[in-house]
Protein backbone atom coordinates (compact mmCIF):
# COMPACT_ATOMS: atom_id res chain seq x y z
CA UNK A 1 0.00 0.00 0.00
CA UNK A 2 0.85 3.47 -0.73
CA UNK A 3 -0.20 5.79 2.48
CA UNK A 4 -0.15 9.56 3.23
CA UNK A 5 0.00 10.90 6.84
CA UNK A 6 -1.10 13.93 8.15
CA UNK A 7 -1.71 15.50 11.67
CA UNK A 8 -1.09 18.53 14.32
CA UNK A 9 0.68 18.66 17.39
CA UNK A 10 -0.60 16.18 19.91
CA UNK A 11 0.22 15.56 23.68
CA UNK A 12 3.04 12.76 25.07
CA UNK A 13 0.23 10.52 26.01
CA UNK A 14 -0.26 10.26 21.93
CA UNK A 15 3.42 10.08 20.64
CA UNK A 16 3.66 6.56 21.36
CA UNK A 17 0.78 5.56 19.12
CA UNK A 18 2.48 7.87 16.42
CA UNK A 19 5.19 5.41 16.88
CA UNK A 20 3.26 2.25 16.94
CA UNK A 21 1.74 3.27 13.55
CA UNK A 22 4.86 3.88 11.63
CA UNK A 23 6.76 1.58 12.82
CA UNK A 24 4.20 -1.15 11.46
CA UNK A 25 3.70 0.63 8.76
CA UNK A 26 7.54 0.65 7.98
CA UNK A 27 7.85 -3.31 9.15
CA UNK A 28 4.53 -4.18 7.10
CA UNK A 29 6.53 -2.60 3.88
CA UNK A 30 4.48 0.04 2.61
CA UNK A 31 5.28 3.43 0.89
CA UNK A 32 4.80 6.25 3.26
CA UNK A 33 4.88 10.42 2.34
CA UNK A 34 4.13 12.51 5.19
CA UNK A 35 3.06 16.28 5.26
CA UNK A 36 5.33 19.09 5.33
CA UNK A 37 4.00 20.64 8.41
CA UNK A 38 3.45 17.64 10.59
CA UNK A 39 7.32 16.20 9.45
CA UNK A 40 8.49 19.63 10.81
CA UNK A 41 6.73 18.82 14.11
CA UNK A 42 7.32 14.95 13.96
CA UNK A 43 11.45 16.02 13.63
CA UNK A 44 11.28 18.32 16.33
CA UNK A 45 9.74 15.35 18.94
CA UNK A 46 12.45 13.14 17.95
CA UNK A 47 10.80 11.16 15.40
CA UNK A 48 13.22 9.20 12.93
CA UNK A 49 11.67 10.90 9.85
CA UNK A 50 14.63 12.03 7.90
CA UNK A 51 14.62 10.26 4.22
CA UNK A 52 10.77 9.59 4.26
CA UNK A 53 8.84 11.31 1.43
CA UNK A 54 6.55 14.81 2.01
CA UNK A 55 3.84 15.86 0.15
CA UNK A 56 2.05 19.76 0.50
CA UNK A 57 -1.74 21.07 0.37
CA UNK A 58 -1.10 21.45 -3.50
CA UNK A 59 -0.10 18.34 -4.65
CA UNK A 60 -2.09 15.22 -5.89
CA UNK A 61 -2.31 12.43 -3.62
CA UNK A 62 -4.50 10.50 -6.09
CA UNK A 63 -1.56 7.72 -6.45
CA UNK A 64 -1.57 7.21 -2.64
CA UNK A 65 -4.45 4.41 -1.44
CA UNK A 66 -4.77 5.85 1.75
CA UNK A 67 -4.61 9.50 3.91
CA UNK A 68 -3.96 8.79 7.69
CA UNK A 69 -5.23 11.50 9.32
CA UNK A 70 -3.58 11.63 13.30
CA UNK A 71 -5.38 13.35 15.66
CA UNK A 72 -9.71 14.67 16.17
CA UNK A 73 -12.54 16.12 13.98
CA UNK A 74 -10.36 18.74 13.20
CA UNK A 75 -7.42 17.03 11.88
CA UNK A 76 -9.99 15.06 8.96
CA UNK A 77 -10.82 18.80 8.28
CA UNK A 78 -7.63 19.48 7.70
CA UNK A 79 -6.86 16.52 5.90
CA UNK A 80 -9.80 16.55 3.17
CA UNK A 81 -8.18 20.10 2.18
CA UNK A 82 -5.12 17.51 1.35
CA UNK A 83 -6.99 15.13 -0.28
CA UNK A 84 -9.05 17.93 -2.46
CA UNK A 85 -10.19 16.27 -5.52
CA UNK A 86 -8.02 13.47 -5.42
CA UNK A 87 -10.67 11.75 -3.21
CA UNK A 88 -8.28 9.96 -1.43
CA UNK A 89 -10.17 7.99 1.39
CA UNK A 90 -9.07 9.22 5.09
CA UNK A 91 -7.93 6.62 7.83
CA UNK A 92 -8.98 8.77 11.31
CA UNK A 93 -7.41 7.99 13.85
CA UNK A 94 -8.87 9.69 16.92
CA UNK A 95 -5.72 10.91 19.05
CA UNK A 96 -8.19 13.64 19.91
CA UNK A 97 -11.07 13.88 22.29
CA UNK A 98 -15.19 13.65 20.95
CA UNK A 99 -14.29 12.23 17.33
CA UNK A 100 -17.38 12.01 15.43
CA UNK A 101 -15.19 11.69 12.22
CA UNK A 102 -12.42 10.39 13.35
CA UNK A 103 -13.49 7.40 14.77
CA UNK A 104 -10.90 4.68 14.89
CA UNK A 105 -9.62 4.17 18.43
CA UNK A 106 -5.46 5.06 18.94
CA UNK A 107 -5.48 1.22 20.43
CA UNK A 108 -6.73 -0.60 17.49
CA UNK A 109 -3.98 0.74 14.99
CA UNK A 110 -2.11 -2.84 14.43
CA UNK A 111 -5.44 -3.75 13.77
CA UNK A 112 -6.82 -0.96 11.24
CA UNK A 113 -3.30 -2.21 9.25
CA UNK A 114 -4.41 -5.91 9.14
CA UNK A 115 -8.41 -4.87 7.76
CA UNK A 116 -6.80 -2.28 5.31
CA UNK A 117 -4.57 -4.93 4.06
CA UNK A 118 -6.99 -7.37 3.66
CA UNK A 119 -9.69 -5.26 2.03
CA UNK A 120 -12.21 -5.33 4.86
CA UNK A 121 -13.00 -2.37 5.24
CA UNK A 122 -15.83 0.27 3.07
CA UNK A 123 -15.74 3.90 2.19
CA UNK A 124 -18.50 6.33 2.92
CA UNK A 125 -18.75 9.36 0.34
CA UNK A 126 -19.51 12.64 2.34
CA UNK A 127 -20.89 15.65 0.28
CA UNK A 128 -19.18 18.87 0.83
CA UNK A 129 -20.00 22.55 0.43
CA UNK A 130 -18.53 25.05 -1.80
CA UNK A 131 -17.79 28.66 -1.68
CA UNK A 132 -17.44 31.30 -4.30
CA UNK A 133 -17.17 34.92 -3.58
CA UNK A 134 -15.98 37.75 -5.03
CA UNK A 135 -12.60 38.29 -2.78
CA UNK A 136 -11.76 35.14 -3.90
CA UNK A 137 -12.30 34.05 0.02
CA UNK A 138 -9.92 30.48 0.70
CA UNK A 139 -9.29 29.90 -2.65
CA UNK A 140 -7.84 27.53 -4.57
CA UNK A 141 -9.04 25.27 -1.29
CA UNK A 142 -12.79 26.81 -1.25
CA UNK A 143 -14.77 23.69 -0.01
CA UNK A 144 -15.44 22.16 3.62
CA UNK A 145 -16.34 19.34 4.62
CA UNK A 146 -18.90 20.76 8.00
CA UNK A 147 -19.60 24.40 7.69
CA UNK A 148 -19.80 27.88 6.17
CA UNK A 149 -20.35 30.55 8.90
CA UNK A 150 -20.36 34.25 9.02
CA UNK A 151 -20.76 36.31 12.40
CA UNK A 152 -19.69 39.12 14.12
CA UNK A 153 -16.15 39.97 14.78
CA UNK A 154 -17.02 42.18 17.55
CA UNK A 155 -19.09 41.57 20.52
CA UNK A 156 -21.52 44.74 20.82
CA UNK A 157 -23.65 44.42 17.93
CA UNK A 158 -25.69 42.14 15.84
CA UNK A 159 -25.12 41.46 12.35
CA UNK A 160 -27.93 41.19 9.34
CA UNK A 161 -27.14 38.12 6.82
CA UNK A 162 -29.65 39.36 3.82
CA UNK A 163 -29.79 35.70 2.25
CA UNK A 164 -31.52 34.04 -0.89
CA UNK A 165 -32.02 30.16 -2.15
CA UNK A 166 -31.68 29.95 -5.98
CA UNK A 167 -32.51 34.11 -6.22
CA UNK A 168 -35.84 34.04 -3.91
CA UNK A 169 -35.49 35.45 -0.83
CA UNK A 170 -35.52 33.50 2.05
CA UNK A 171 -35.48 35.90 5.21
CA UNK A 172 -32.65 38.78 6.78
CA UNK A 173 -31.25 36.80 9.52
CA UNK A 174 -30.76 39.66 12.72
CA UNK A 175 -28.11 37.49 14.54
CA UNK A 176 -24.60 36.87 15.94
CA UNK A 177 -24.32 34.92 13.22
CA UNK A 178 -25.51 32.13 10.05
CA UNK A 179 -24.22 28.70 9.58
CA UNK A 180 -24.66 26.58 6.46
CA UNK A 181 -23.43 23.07 7.18
CA UNK A 182 -23.21 19.69 5.31
CA UNK A 183 -25.22 16.52 7.05
CA UNK A 184 -22.18 15.26 8.18
CA UNK A 185 -21.89 19.07 9.96
CA UNK A 186 -25.23 18.34 11.29
CA UNK A 187 -23.39 17.44 14.57
CA UNK A 188 -21.14 20.23 14.78
CA UNK A 189 -21.48 24.18 14.97
CA UNK A 190 -25.14 23.64 13.90
CA UNK A 191 -25.94 21.18 16.43
CA UNK A 192 -24.96 23.64 19.36
CA UNK A 193 -27.05 26.52 17.35
CA UNK A 194 -30.34 24.12 18.03
CA UNK A 195 -29.71 23.21 14.16
CA UNK A 196 -30.96 19.26 13.75
CA UNK A 197 -29.41 15.88 13.13
CA UNK A 198 -29.54 15.03 9.65
CA UNK A 199 -27.93 11.41 8.16
CA UNK A 200 -24.64 11.78 5.91
CA UNK A 201 -26.18 10.26 3.21
CA UNK A 202 -28.74 12.70 3.15
CA UNK A 203 -28.84 15.45 0.11
CA UNK A 204 -29.34 18.42 2.42
CA UNK A 205 -27.62 22.06 3.51
CA UNK A 206 -28.87 22.75 7.31
CA UNK A 207 -29.53 26.48 7.30
CA UNK A 208 -29.21 27.65 11.31
CA UNK A 209 -28.64 31.59 12.84
CA UNK A 210 -26.61 31.79 16.26
CA UNK A 211 -28.62 33.74 18.59
CA UNK A 212 -31.44 34.73 16.57
CA UNK A 213 -32.90 38.40 17.41
CA UNK A 214 -36.31 36.67 16.78
CA UNK A 215 -36.85 33.64 18.69
CA UNK A 216 -39.53 32.30 15.38
CA UNK A 217 -36.58 32.22 13.08
CA UNK A 218 -35.75 28.61 13.46
CA UNK A 219 -33.06 25.96 11.13
CA UNK A 220 -34.15 24.91 7.87
CA UNK A 221 -33.07 22.29 5.50
CA UNK A 222 -32.70 22.79 1.96
CA UNK A 223 -31.99 21.19 -1.08
CA UNK A 224 -27.81 20.49 -1.31
CA UNK A 225 -28.71 21.46 -5.50
CA UNK A 226 -29.64 25.06 -4.45
CA UNK A 227 -27.52 27.77 -4.28
CA UNK A 228 -27.49 29.92 -1.40
CA UNK A 229 -26.51 33.72 -1.46
CA UNK A 230 -25.57 36.00 1.13
CA UNK A 231 -25.34 39.79 1.47
CA UNK A 232 -24.25 41.31 5.04
CA UNK A 233 -24.50 44.53 6.73
CA UNK A 234 -24.09 45.69 10.63
CA UNK A 235 -22.88 48.50 12.67
CA UNK A 236 -19.04 47.00 13.08
CA UNK A 237 -18.94 47.35 9.32
CA UNK A 238 -16.45 44.06 9.44
CA UNK A 239 -17.36 40.42 10.00
CA UNK A 240 -15.91 36.85 9.83
CA UNK A 241 -16.46 34.28 7.52
CA UNK A 242 -15.30 30.64 8.08
CA UNK A 243 -15.23 27.41 6.32
CA UNK A 244 -14.77 24.55 9.03
CA UNK A 245 -11.40 26.00 11.27
CA UNK A 246 -10.15 28.25 8.34
CA UNK A 247 -11.38 32.25 9.05
CA UNK A 248 -11.21 35.20 7.09
CA UNK A 249 -11.98 38.86 7.95
CA UNK A 250 -14.58 40.52 5.68
CA UNK A 251 -16.22 43.88 4.80
CA UNK A 252 -19.40 44.15 3.81
CA UNK A 253 -18.70 44.61 -0.27
CA UNK A 254 -18.24 40.75 0.11
CA UNK A 255 -21.22 38.70 -2.06
CA UNK A 256 -20.73 34.98 -1.13
CA UNK A 257 -22.50 31.75 -2.40
CA UNK A 258 -22.80 28.58 -1.20
CA UNK A 259 -23.47 25.22 -3.33
CA UNK A 260 -22.50 21.51 -3.56
CA UNK A 261 -18.74 20.66 -4.56
CA UNK A 262 -18.31 18.50 -7.20
CA UNK A 263 -16.26 15.82 -5.28
CA UNK A 264 -16.67 14.88 -2.35
CA UNK A 265 -14.61 13.45 0.95
CA UNK A 266 -14.16 9.87 1.15
CA UNK A 267 -13.68 8.28 4.75
CA UNK A 268 -12.67 4.67 5.76
CA UNK A 269 -15.35 2.57 7.86
CA UNK A 270 -15.18 -0.78 9.02
CA UNK A 271 -18.68 -3.29 9.10
CA UNK A 272 -18.55 -2.91 13.69
CA UNK A 273 -19.14 0.94 13.40
CA UNK A 274 -21.99 2.55 11.88
CA UNK A 275 -23.65 6.16 12.18
CA UNK A 276 -25.69 4.98 14.61
CA UNK A 277 -23.54 3.61 17.12
CA UNK A 278 -21.22 6.81 17.03
CA UNK A 279 -24.24 9.51 17.36
CA UNK A 280 -25.13 6.92 20.51
CA UNK A 281 -21.34 6.65 22.04
CA UNK A 282 -20.26 10.13 21.16
CA UNK A 283 -23.39 12.17 22.35
CA UNK A 284 -24.35 9.35 25.73
CA UNK A 285 -27.86 8.87 24.66
CA UNK A 286 -29.68 6.01 26.87
CA UNK A 287 -27.40 7.42 29.52
CA UNK A 288 -28.88 7.85 32.88
CA UNK A 289 -26.95 9.92 36.07
CA UNK A 290 -29.57 7.25 38.13
CA UNK A 291 -28.28 4.14 37.00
Amino acid sequence: MKIAIHGKSTGIEAQACIRELLGIIESSGHEIAISRSYKEYLAEKSFDVNGVDTFGISDDLSSFNFLFSLGGDGTILDSITYANSSETPIVGINLGRLGFLSTIARTDIAEVIKRLEAGDYNVESRSLLHMDSNEGLFEPHSFGLNEMTITKKESSSMIVVHTYVDGDYLNSYWADGLIVATPTGSTGYSLSCGGPLVHPNQKNFIITPVSPHNLNVRPMIVSDQSKITFEIEGRSKEFLVSLDSRSMPVDESVEISIQREQFEAKLVRFADSNYFDTLRNKLNWGLDARN
